[in-house]
C-alpha cells in the first residue's frame, strides 16, 4: 500500500501546481485573443482537463471493460456538477451567480443540458453504436463552433497578461494530466485491494480521479477570481465527456450500457445545476450545499449497494 499512497500524494501535488499555472495561462490567452475566459475555459482548459477521461475511457473500452468506461463518462459528469460546482457554489457563490459572463454561462449550461438529453436518449437503446457516435461528434462540433463565434469579449479584470500564455497553459495542463494519472493509479490500486466491482469503481474512484483536474483547475480559478474559467471549464468538460469521449469510442466499438439508473442520477444533477445561476448568492449557496450533499449520499449508496 506504500507505493499507491506515494503515487497519490505526488499526483495531488502536480494537480494543484499544474492547475494554478494553467489558469494563469488561460487568462493570458483570453486577453491576447480578446475572448472571454469562459470561452478559453470551455475549449482549451476543458479539453486539457478532460484528457484523463478520454485516455482512461478509451483504454477501458478497448479492453472490453464497459463498466469502468461507461461509469467514468457518467460518473465524471456527476462529480463535476455535484462535487466541483457544489463545492464552489457553497464556498464562493459569487463565482457562479455574479460572473460577468453570466449570460454566456447560462447559454453553455443549456447546451450541456441538451448534450445530456441526447446522450441519455441514445443510451436508452441499450448500446452506443456508430450512429450515436456520428450524432455525438456532429453535435459537439456544432456547439464548439457556436460558442467560439458568439463568445463575449474578455471579462477578466486583470490588466496584465501572463508572459508566454500558451506555454504556461500547455505546461500547466501537462502537469495536471500527469498528476491525475499518478493519483488515479494509486487510488484504483487501493480500491481494487478491497474487491470493489468495476462499475462502482468507474462511477466513483475512477470518475473522481479523472475529475480531479477539473476540480483543481476550477477551484484555483475561483480563488483567483476568474469565474469565467472556473465555470467554463466544468461545463465544457461535461459536454466534452458526453459528446466527444462518448462519440469517439462509439465510432470504434459498440458500447453496451451496463447501468441505466446512473443515467437518471446524471439527469437529476444536470438539472440541479441551474439554481446555481439564479443570480442570488443565498440561493446559489443553498443549491451548492444540496448538490454537494447529494453527491456524498450518492457515493455512499454506491458502495453500500
Amino acid at each position: 500500500m506504500i507505493v499507491p499512497l506515494i503515487l497519490f500524494v505526488i499526483g495531488l501535488a502536480l494537480l494543484l501546481k499544474g492547475a494554478s499555472v494553467a489558469v494563469r495561462g488561460a487568462e493570458g490567452l483570453a486577453l491576447r485573443l480578446g475572448v472571454a475566459p469562459a470561452t478559453i475555459g470551455f475549449t482549451v482548459v476543458a479539453f486539457g482537463t478532460s484528457l484523463p477521461e478520454l485516455v482512461v475511457t478509451t483504454e477501458a473500452f478497448s479492453r472490453g471493460d464497459a463498466g469502468i468506461g461507461f461509469g467514468n463518462i457518467v460518473g465524471s459528469n456527476i462529480a463535476n456538477i455535484g462535487l466541483i460546482l457544489g463545492l464552489i457554489a457553497l464556498s464562493r457563490p459569487a463565482t457562479c451567480c455574479n460572473t460577468p459572463s453570466r449570460n454566456y454561462v447560462i447559454r453553455t449550461s443549456l447546451m450541456m443540458l441538451g448534450a445530456t438529453v441526447v446522450f441519455v436518449l441514445f443510451s436508452l437503446r441499450g448500446v452506443l453504436d456508430t450512429v450515436a457516435g456520428i450524432v455525438f461528434l456532429g453535435m459537439f462540433c456544432a456547439i464548439l463552433f457556436s460558442l467560439w463565434r458568439s463568445g463575449p469579449a474578455a471579462d477578466t479584470s486583470s490588466d496584465e497578461s501572463a508572459p508566454y500564455p500558451l506555454l504556461l497553459t500547455g505546461a500547466g495542463l501537462a502537469a495536471v494530466i500527469i498528476g491525475a494519472h499518478l493519483l488515479l493509479t494509486g487510488a484504483v490500486e487501493i480500491a481494487l485491494a478491497f474487491s470493489i466491482s468495476p462499475l462502482v469503481i468507474g462511477l466513483s474512484m475512477v470518475a473522481i480521479g479523472t475529475s480531479l483536474p477539473e476540480l483543481a483547475t476550477s477551484v484555483v480559478a475561483a480563488l483567483k477570481k476568474s469565474p469565467g474559467v472556473a465555470m467554463g471549464n466544468v461545463l465544457g468538460s461535461n459536454i466534452f465527456n458526453l459528446l466527444f469521449v462518448g462519440g469517439i469510442n462509439s465510432l470504434s466499438t459498440t458500447i453496451p450500457i451496463p447501468d441505466l439508473p446512473s443515467l437518471a442520477v446524471l439527469s437529476l444533477f444536470t438539472l440541479g445545476l441551474f439554481p446555481l445561476l439564479s443570480g442570488r448568492v443565498a440561493i446559489t449557496r443553498i443549491a451548492g450545499g444540496a448538490l454537494l450533499s447529494g453527491y456524498v449520499i450518492y457515493i455512499v449508496l454506491l458502495f453500500l449497494g
